[in-house]
């Protein structure tokens, strides 16, 4: 079980106003196939919740080549890298039917504790990753997002039923949506984001006011928020026309 892969065909639910692959859809599934390799090395949300424990989100660079569309057959694998201290390195690889590869990503995971909402330690957790040394990384580890020096627009969000997941947190996908919203129809409409990284540094719960700020420079755009003076999140990505 050094990596786990699924085949599947794109639906029209997961595509975007261009009936191609939407970037927070891109997300969801790599949470579920990641979800689904944590399980079969007994490390799922079934086994953690018995110890108080989740799988949270902290870091993740998505790099596409191109979208593909409704009805295309994909494959996306998926595999973890050595534990570094509390973090836990989760690679992915997207290919279409032809087995090209046409999109990547690199991910930051750790354990939260349910009950005190901190980071807790990998433990024996870290015991079940397989040794994947040998398997190359398809993308280097994400950074840090450093915001543009573009117009400031900003404006305020609060989390909605759709936002939220079984951690009654926002769940990690929806800040891309936000984004996307943020950039707007016409811009999404006309272009497609090239690559972004995402910084998740606090969770945002039910009822927190969100205040968000995007800028945006040529191509180049950056979103955070902020709930109070405490940021939580940040953006950063690059756009260029749609193929």
């Amino acid at each position: 079980m050094k990596t786990y892969t699924e085949h599947f065909s794109l639906l029209t639910r997961d595509c975007d106003l261009n009936s191609a692959w939407r970037p927070g859809a891109i997300l969801l599934a790599m949470q579920e196939v990641g979800g689904a390799h944590s399980e079969r090395l007994g490390a799922g949300r079934n086994v953690l919740a018995l110890q108080n424990l989740a799988w949270v989100l902290t870091r993740i660079e998505l790099e596409m080549d191109r979208y593909p569309t409704i009805g295309e057959e994909i494959s996306l694998e998926t595999f973890p890298a050595p534990v570094r201290r509390w973090f836990f390195p989760r690679y992915f690889v997207i290919r279409d039917a032809e087995d090209h590869e046409i999109g990547r990503a690199a991910s930051l995971w750790v354990l939260l504790d349910l009950v005190t909402r901190r980071m807790a330690q990998p433990g024996g957790i870290a015991a079940l990753m397989p040794d994947n040394r040998d398997l190359p990384a398809p993308l280097g580890l994400p950074g840090s997002v450093t915001e543009v020096s573009g117009v400031l627009e900003e404006s305020r969000r609060v989390p909605l039923y759709s936002d939220l997941d079984a951690n009654r947190h926002v769940n990690n996908t929806r800040y891309v949506d936000w984004a996307c919203d943020a950039l707007g129809v016409d811009c999404m409409a006309e272009n497609e984001l090239a690559r972004f990284t995402v910084n998740y540094d606090m969770e945002v719960k039910p009822g927190q006011e969100v205040r968000t700020q995007f800028r945006r420079l040529g191509r180049d755009f950056s979103y955070c928020g902020f709930v109070g003076d405490e940021r939580h999140f940040d953006i950063g990505g690059t756009l260029r026309p749609r193929r």
